[in-house]
């Protein structure tokens, strides 16, 4: 474990803040209505169909149609975590979670992590490429 740092909270309420009600600190929301037929018939299929071709159509319209305006990763390998060290990337998770929850709360872009469970430069940047 990690050598103990002084903080404002203990190490069980670190870990109860961390797996309660919901494991992790991110989800997804959907944007659009969700209730109906018609809402589930525009959000996928066939609607769904319409916004594809206009994108194949002008790739540009990707940022119209899409979340892709406002979306980014977090990424990581778990190399280098937060002072923890090579931890591996799993364990790289909890930071990466925190990292999406930030750009959200302090600049309302949406982020996902993701961890490249390899510590080879050439396959991690093929990966994310």
């Amino acid at each position: 474990m990690a050598e103990e740092k002084k903080s404002s909270f203990t190490a069980r309420e670190a870990l109860f803040y961390h797996e309660t009600i919901r494991p992790g600190k991110i989800e997804i929301i959907a944007s659009k209505p969700m209730t109906t037929q018609r809402d589930l018939s525009l959000a996928y299929s066939p609607g769904v169909a319409v916004p594809v071709e206009e994108i194949a159509r002008d790739p540009a319209l990707a940022a119209r149609y899409t979340a892709r305006a406002n979306l980014v990763a977090v990424i990581s390998n778990g190399t280098a975590i937060l002072g923890l060290g090579n931890l591996g990337a799993l364990a790289a998770k909890p930071v990466m979670e925190g990292k999406a929850c930030l750009f959200k709360r302090f600049a309302d872009v949406d982020a996902f992590d993701l961890e490249v469970d390899t510590k080879n430069i050439d396959e991690f940047v093929n990966c994310v490429r």
